[in-house]
């Protein structure tokens, strides 16, 4: 499977909340970071946030490969569903660093984080 592919797949186990289709696209000691989460180990980060999140509908935007450096970007909607009702809308843009065995080693997450924030603080 190719960077795009892998990417696509991401988005699809997020989405179903997938947690071992997600970690199984990540390597051991791979690095989340996230505005609203902080710096975590992949493992922590996506427990937690599928801990939160009764459902999440995710729309892509666009996809843009760094296909030299192991890099691509995905710009996607975020229609989040927290798991105490709340719900929030934001625009994201994940951008996925690869190892030489297609892996995501590192994944930096990049939202504006002002008009969700409180609805975060109050999810449960």
């Amino acid at each position: 499977m190719d960077y795009e592919g892998i990417a696509r797949s991401y988005l699809s186990s997020l989405e179903k909340g997938d947690l071992q289709g997600i970690l199984s696209l990540f390597t051991e000691n791979a690095i989340i970071e996230s505005p609203l989460y902080g710096i975590r180990d992949a493992g922590e980060f996506f427990c937690i946030l599928l801990e939160d999140t009764h459902s999440s509908v995710l729309k892509l935007n666009g996809v843009f490969p760094e296909g030299e450096k192991g890099r691509i970007a995905l710009l996607f909607d975020y229609h989040w569903t927290l798991t105490n009702g709340n719900t929030v809308k934001f625009r994201v843009v994940d951008i996925l660093e690869f190892n030489t065995s297609y892996k995501i080693e590192k994944l930096t997450i990049i939202y504006d984080t002002a008009g969700i924030r409180n609805l975060f603080k109050a999810r449960k």
